[in-house]
Parts: structure tokens; C-alpha cells; sequence
């Protein structure tokens, strides 16, 4: 059995767990799109000759980006802010605003890394000036991902990274090539919706596009896998799916431990 490839980020709605199950649904293509890339779990557990990876955060992009290009050297770069020093509440801040305020392509994805492993339950979320908010954690030593990094590296080589709107990747897909979405959860409600991770955030009404657009393009023969939360308004959402499948493992959703519900999981096969 081969093992997974866990990825170097925090990510609220990763799919690390879940890798496995997806991989059952996902076929075989020369190419897998990813509109929305997140943590990228389904993209280091996969096996695709080439990869189109997408987001609308831009520094979760440029932090790919940067990896991809620069490799090692940036990885040790990365490391040098995973100091005891940086590990308080006055420099968390201090770097937090660094990062707010840079325009260093560079440091900007070392920060962002930072700031995800030492930010309160690794959220990424942003005010309405695109500034990122997410007060600091309490970690005695934050991990640094140094050999999940490496291997990100390494698998990236096979893939393009872009910072677009979902319709405008999905509409690239050829002949063949596989496309799994991954959006933003629909909100169970106001308190477990996290979907905020970049300024704009993600609308109803930009789900019922995205499940609108995988009519579409099924029809034109492209093969999609959309993943969300299994509620009856996502089955509504989804009903034009050639099929739904539904996931055992559960879920644990909320940034309050206290206010966490087990949810399921729920697969729309646009095949």
C-alpha cells in the first residue's frame, strides 16, 4: 500500500482523510484540474501525468508558486522564521502585519506558511481589505512540514498553478482530463461557515453556478467530481449528477471544539 503524502498546510475543509475514498471515484486522464486547490491533498494522492492547479487566494498560490521555482533554498528560507523568538504574541502580530504590508513575493510565502502554522487552528481568513485577521494559537512548537514541503516540490514539477475564477479553469478542460472540485463548504450555518479565505469570499450563488457550469460541460463530455457537505441542499444542488455518492467517515466541522457535529461528506459524479 502505498503511503499518503499529507499535505504541508493547515486547511479547513482538507481532504487529506479523505484522499483515499475520493481516489476510488476520480478517473484515469492525462491531466487532473483542480479549480479549487486549497491544501492540495487529492493532487499529492493522485497520479496524473500533468496538473492544472487553481485558487483564488493569491498568496496561497504564490506560496506554491515559490516552492515549485525555488525548491530547498526556499524551504530553508521558510524555516528560519520557526524560531522560539517568533513563537510569542508580540512577533506573531509583528509578522502578521509584515506580511499584510509586503509586497516581497518571497517573504510574503514564507509568512503566509508561518502565520498558517502558528495561527489559531491553522484558519486562513481575511477582513474586507483583504487583510489577513486570524489571531495567533497556542502551539508550544510549531511543526515545520520540511519533508511535506520537499515532497510537494518534487510533485509540483508536473504541475501549472494559476490564480483564476473556477469558470474560467474548468472551461480549459480537453478531451480526457479529469476535473474534481473542491469549494467552499455550503454553510451549515452562519457560525460553520469558513469561506472567507480570501477577501471575496464564496456565495450561494456561486455554488449553484459551479453545479450549473458541471451540467454544462458534462454535457460538452468533460468527466467532474464535486465534494461538499451531504445536507438535502446540497443534494439538491447536485441532483442533475449522473450519481451521488456518500462518504462513512465523518467530518468534524467548527473552530469551537465545543460546537463540533460530525457531518458527512458527499460526492456529485458528473461522469
Amino acid at each position: 500500500m502505498t503511503e499518503r503524502i499529507r499535505p504541508f498546510l493547515k486547511w479547513a475543509g482538507g481532504k487529506f482523510r479523505l484522499a483515499p475514498w475520493i481516489g476510488q471515484h476520480l478517473p484515469t486522464g492525462p491531466c487532473l484540474i483542480e479549480p479549487f486547490v486549497g491544501a492540495a491533498a487529492i493532487f499529492l494522492n493522485s497520479s496524473f501525468d500533468h496538473y492544472l492547479l487553481n485558487d483564488c487566494n493569491p498568496d496561497l498560490i504564490n506560496l506554491y508558486q515559490r516552492l515549485q521555482q525555488e525548491g530547498r533554498p526556499f524551504i530553508d528560507y521558510c524555516q528560519s522564521f520557526f524560531i522560539p523568538r517568533n513563537n510569542t504574541v508580540k512577533r506573531y502580530y509583528l509578522l502578521r502585519q509584515l506580511f499584510n504590508d509586503s509586497r516581497d513575493p518571497q517573504e510574503k510565502a514564507a509568512l503566509f506558511l508561518y502565520l498558517n502554522r502558528h495561527c489559531f487552528n491553522g484558519l486562513c481568513r481575511y477582513n474586507s481589505k483583504g487583510k489577513f485577521n486570524v489571531p495567533m494559537g497556542e502551539y508550544a512548537k510549531p511543526y515545520f512540514p520540511y519533508k511535506e514541503m520537499l515532497a510537494f516540490y518534487e510533485k509540483a514539477q508536473r504541475a501549472v498553478f494559476s490564480c483564476e475564477d473556477f469558470t474560467t479553469i474548468m472551461h480549459k478542460a480537453r478531451a480526457e482530463d479529469v476535473v474534481y472540485c473542491d469549494p467552499p463548504y455550503y454553510p451549515l450555518n452562519n457560525a460553520t461557515s469558513f469561506t472567507r479565505y480570501h477577501h471575496a469570499g464564496f456565495s450561494l450563488d456561486e455554488q449553484s453556478a459551479l453545479a450549473q457550469l458541471c451540467v454544462e460541460l458534462q454535457q460538452q463530455g468533460t468527466r467532474i467530481i464535486v465534494s461538499n457537505h451531504a445536507m438535502p441542499e446540497t443534494r439538491r444542488l447536485y441532483k442533475q449528477a449522473k450519481k451521488l455518492v456518500y462518504c462513512d467517515v465523518q467530518r468534524t466541522i467548527s473552530a469551537d471544539s465545543a460546537q463540533r457535529s460530525p457531518v458527512k461528506e458527499l460526492l456529485a459524479l458528473y461522469l
